[in-house]
């Protein structure tokens, strides 16, 4: 661990010196039961992306972190259009990530999963051609896949006019995939949290102003407000922090979810 990338815990409990990988993979941790994490960075003011890209609020800090959070995952739930947009490549981890995962009984690499309601996916993009592990799409009925994709990826159909996000999920659980880690972008998290199923939230602030334009970590339809506890507070040296909400322990999503796009 390099300087740079130094982090420290400031709450509940100020630890003395900077946190070590496992020591920071014991406060995210891995859940005892189903579990959904949702994963953003912002600026200090909201934004959501900088020049359109959320690599400009990004440090070497909040890296660690997002690496270690797809250590820690069974399946990297991504949208489409974030897919897209943000050039994603074939879902790898470094020797020693790998080595953790063996130890506690995982597979080597997190399964990629999609989620796209059109379809409008290119085989040949790095993230399936490269996969160490065969992606899945959630998807809707009626949708047909470009020519390719069924060759790199499966199909999993949940819905009719749109992707049922609740319906998908269980699926993906009933494959294994119980821990799952959710990387955007906000329409996705804003029809996540509209259907309650977002267990936790793991927010890092960026310590600049981006000014109007950008958006928020969230879109989409107005949902109820519901309560997140803040679980713990990080702090890296160039003034990031990093934020850790989580339902409590006993809590459980809402019976009857909508479904989402």
């Amino acid at each position: 661990m390099s300087a740079g990338t130094s982090i420290s815990r400031v709450w509940p409990t100020p630890a003395t010196g900077p946190l070590t990988d496992p020591e920071l993979a014991a406060l995210y941790g891995r859940a005892d039961r189903p579990h959904l994490r949702v994963n953003f960075v912002a600026s200090a003011d909201g934004a959501v992306a900088l020049a359109g890209y959320s690599a400009g609020l990004s440090g070497a800090p909040d890296k660690r972190v997002f690496g270690l959070l797809r250590m820690l995952c069974d399946g990297l739930v991504v949208a489409a259009g974030t897919l897209r947009h943000e050039g994603y490549r074939a879902v790898r981890l470094s020797e020693d990530r790998r080595a953790w995962r063996r130890e506690h009984g995982l597979t080597e690499y997190p399964t990629l999963v999609v989620v796209s309601g059109s379809l409008d996916l290119d085989p040949a993009q790095a993230c399936f051609a490269d996969a160490p592990v065969r992606p899945l799409v959630l998807t809707r009925a009626g949708v047909e896949p470009p020519p390719g994709l069924t060759e790199v990826a499966d199909l999993v159909r949940c819905g009719a006019e749109r992707v049922d996000l609740a319906a998908g999920l269980a699926e993906l659980r009933r494959r294994g995939l119980d821990q799952l880690l959710c990387e955007g972008g906000p329409q996705l998290f804003g029809a996540l949290t509209a259907a309650d199923l977002v267990d936790e939230l793991c927010l890092t602030v960026a310590p600049l102003l981006a000014g109007a334009g950008p958006g928020r970590i969230t879109a989409g339809d107005e949902s109820p407000a519901r309560p997140l506890p803040l679980r713990h507070v990080l702090a890296a040296a160039d003034g990031v922090l990093m934020l850790r909400y989580a339902r409590d322990p006993g809590a459980a999503p809402s019976a009857g979810a909508a479904p989402a796009a």
